[in-house]
């Protein structure tokens, strides 16, 4: 008989009990203290530190092995890999997270909570980086440690754990070290925790991202600024100019107007998941606008099965100190969400070509690079198998997203590791990550323990593994065990 100390349900209150106690918030506290602004030269340290004093220490306590890793570019901050092998015939998870975080934008923060320690108010638990992602990590470790306490020091499964500094600056290097590394990263299986639920109230997996490509438009006439009476009507306005590019891509009400800046057709599949997926609604998230985006379209599909393009920074002249004067250069920031199918690699030549024909030659294109869009088959077991211990151990139905809106680094895994990937994401939409008053939902913390807690442990049941789950040489293996 299975003692009431070695049960799944027991695993799940030790995970619950890490918050009631305050240890939970005690150690993001810490975490969260460390100034780990991956944009911030004079941070270097710290993203080294956060590795090495905080994360490894935790780490090896769990029983992993860790070693840091040089990245292969130079200048940027190394990695963290950590693995702990229970057994070679074993299936083996690879996890992931990030303890970079974006400036932390001291002054504008409310009062009562600041982004360097962790404050807790209505229910809220600010701090930067509690969201994104010490707060989605620290959950995964918590709730790892609840499973092998309840398990007598044993998962029952082989788990790899990759930690970088420079999500928050586009992850370079993260992808050459996949490739470097890709014999101590293999793996059966990629589960992480990143990104926003749907919405606070739903516990969601994502499969995939949405990829992104960013790309500079900039006009400089070389003559400076130019006093706009004397010279206005005869010397080129660049504002004016890269406002009709802008137009000639997107409409007035943010419909992709290129071929080549549109999504492939939405699958039947991908569209059931997503078309009727609530989306926003809620008193603190921003207001929707039904006539913005593709035609035709629920908001669903056009957040997680369509293209955008947006524009993130725009610059001409001067607004809060003006002058009579015409701009002697102008520039736009732009991002093109997409997804799977989508030809982004080509996307500087296709502009070119674009501009070129309306005459615009004058406008430079410069991209600036970008990820690739990732999305696995939502019918692939391992999306089941997680769907299913998450659904138990809440008592609530998971809401799948083929892929998540926003962009991650999740083609390291899929592509370049070839790993089914599944996301767990611990917090939600209106989390303000990367603004002033960044905050995780105490509601999500609480049920992120229990969801991963519960996921650890079902791993190490081989019985509960449906087939095609692992790769055939796995699946071999597993059977062996079970007989």
């Amino acid at each position: 008989m299975t003692s009431s100390a070695h049960t799944r349900e027991h695993a799940i209150e030790l995970a619950a009990q890490h918050y009631r106690s305050g240890a939970f918030l005690d150690i993001l506290g810490r975490r969260v203290a460390q100034r780990t602004e991956s944009q911030n030269p004079e941070c270097a340290a710290a993203l080294h530190d956060y590795l090495r004093d905080e994360l490894q220490p935790v780490l090896q306590a769990l029983g992993f092995t860790c070693r840091l890793l040089d990245n292969p570019l130079a200048g940027k901050p190394p990695l963290l890999l950590a693995e702990r092998i229970e057994g070679a015939s074993l299936p083996t998870l690879l996890s992931y997270g990030h303890g970079d975080v974006t400036s932390g934008q001291d002054d504008l923060w409310q009062d009562g909570t600041a982004p360097w320690q962790v404050s807790v108010k209505d229910g809220r638990i600010y701090g930067r980086g509690t969201a994104d992602n010490k707060g989605q990590h620290s959950i995964n470790l918590a709730a790892l440690e609840a499973v092998l306490q309840a398990r007598a020091g044993k998962l029952g499964f082989n788990l790899k754990m990759l930690f970088e500094m420079s999500e928050e600056v586009g992850s370079p290097g993260l992808e050459e070290a996949c490739r470097e590394h890709a014999q101590a990263l293999a793996a059966d299986l990629f589960l992480a925790s990143d990104g926003p639920r749907v919405r606070h109230d739903l516990p969601t997996l994502f499969l995939g991202s949405r990829g992104v490509c960013q790309f500079r438009l900039v006009l400089d006439t070389g003559n400076g600024s130019r006093h706009s009476g004397n010279w206005g009507g005869i010397i080129t306005n660049p504002a004016i100019v890269l406002s009709h590019a802008l137009s000639s891509l997107v409409s007035a009400n943010g419909q992709l107007l290129l071929d080549f800046l549109k999504p492939a057709p939405m699958s039947e599949a991908v569209a059931k998941l997503v078309r009727e997926l609530p989306v926003g609604g809620e008193s603190f998230d921003p207001q929707l606008d039904p006539n913005w985006g593709e035609p035709g379209l629920s908001t669903g599909e056009k957040l997680f099965g369509c293209n955008t393009l947006e524009v993130v920074g725009l610059s001409a002249g001067s607004t809060v100190k003006v002058i009579g004067a015409i701009p002697g250069r102008a520039e736009m920031v732009c991002q093109l969400r997409f997804v799977p199918g989508t030809d982004w690699q080509n996307l500087a030549g296709h502009l070119r070509a674009h501009f070129d024909r309306l005459g615009l030659q004058d406008v430079q294109v410069q991209v600036e690079g970008g990820y690739a869009a990732t999305r696995l088959d939502p019918s692939h077991p391992w999306v089941g198998f997680v769907s299913r211990s998450v659904g138990a151990s809440l008592g609530q139905p998971v809401s799948i997203l083929p892929n998540l809106g926003g962009t991650i680094p999740n083609h390291c895994f899929a592509d370049v590791l070839g790993l089914p990937t599944v996301w767990l994401p611990h917090s939600y939409p209106s989390c303000k990550q990367h603004a002033p008053d960044e905050h995780l939902l105490e509601s999500i913390v609480e049920q992120g323990l229990r969801a991963a807690a519960g996921l650890f442990w079902d791993l190490g049941e081989p019985a509960l593994y449906p087939a095609g789950m692992l790769p055939a040489r796995r699946e071999e293996r597993l059977a062996t065990l079970q007989d």
